[in-house]
């Protein structure tokens, strides 16, 4: 008599792992002294981010959305409130170069060849000269700049700079990306393009990125989260989820549940009277 064969079809699927928290803030609040008196930039902000997340900050101008970028570096501290990255505090996140951070401007040094400026961190931390030129050639080609090592920054064209930032900020291989709108001086064709790219590497890399803009097409293009934020002082309104397919091009933008999404951002910000001003 045969046996019966096993069968799994029964049995439990194990339910995925669940990610790790890169971000885990809570009730950040931010005032600062100036001359005029006191600003309150951040009011209780509570935001947590998971290990793969694309997230971006959008919000008008002054509503605190660098502001929180800086605190999660390290770069400016709270006044009240609990922050933790990586599973450490800020500043031993910091310490521990667990992220790297890319400017509004290119932030390159014009007398340093491109493969200099890319060396820069690296010589820093005490890679090998055999390290750094491959790492040099990694993240070149991975922004699609391999051929211009030898060239100086005022050589090249400003989204290419910002290439170079990006593959600057990656060359020591940090779990978290933060990029504070990067694109945002870069006319629309060469932005609709450099945003196909950063989708690109993202996704190759498995970075945790959060990235800072004032365009609800790029957020929604880039995002797997929204973080809609209100005038000063800076309070987070709504978080959106974004499930577009990881493959999405440029052309997801003139579908409804693109628009859908774009919408919900939109109705966000009128909420917060960011109109008004």
């Amino acid at each position: 008599m045969p046996k019966p064969s096993l069968s799994t079809s029964d049995e439990p699927v194990a339910a995925p792992a669940p990610k790790r928290p890169v971000v885990d803030a809570q009730n950040i609040s931010l005032t600062f002294d100036t001359a005029d008196g006191r600003v309150e930039a951040l009011s209780n902000v509570n935001l947590q981010v998971v290990e793969g997340e694309f997230v971006s900050f959008i919000g008008p101008s002054g509503c605190g959305k660098t502001t929180m970028l800086r605190v999660i570096a390290d770069l400016q501290q709270p006044s009240s409130g609990t922050l933790t990255v990586n599973g450490m505090s800020a500043e031993g996140a910091r310490l521990a170069r667990s992220y790297g951070y890319v400017f509004q401007a290119p932030a390159l040094f014009p007398w340093r060849t491109i493969e200099k400026n890319l060396k820069l961190p690296l010589e820093i931390m005490g890679y090998s000269e055999i390290e750094q030129q491959q790492r040099v050639e990694r993240y070149l080609s991975m922004v699609n700049l391999t051929g211009f090592e030898r060239k100086f920054p005022w050589q090249l064209s400003g989204g290419m700079q910002q290439r170079v930032s990006i593959a600057r900020a990656l060359s020591f291989d940090p779990p978290l990306l933060l990029m504070d709108e990067p694109f945002g001086a870069l006319d629309e064709i060469v932005r609709d393009h450099l945003n196909e790219q950063l989708l690109q590497l993202w996704k190759s890399t498995g970075k945790t990125a959060l990235f800072v803009t004032h365009s609800i097409p790029e957020a929604v293009f880039l995002s797997t989260k929204i973080v809609v934020m209100s005038p000063r002082p800076g309070r987070i309104i709504d978080i959106i989820d974004c499930d577009f397919p990881a493959d999405r091009s440029l052309e997801i933008r003139e579908t409804p549940e693109f628009l859908k999404v774009a919408q919900r951002v939109r109705n966000g910000l009128r909420a917060g009277h960011s109109y008004d001003e």
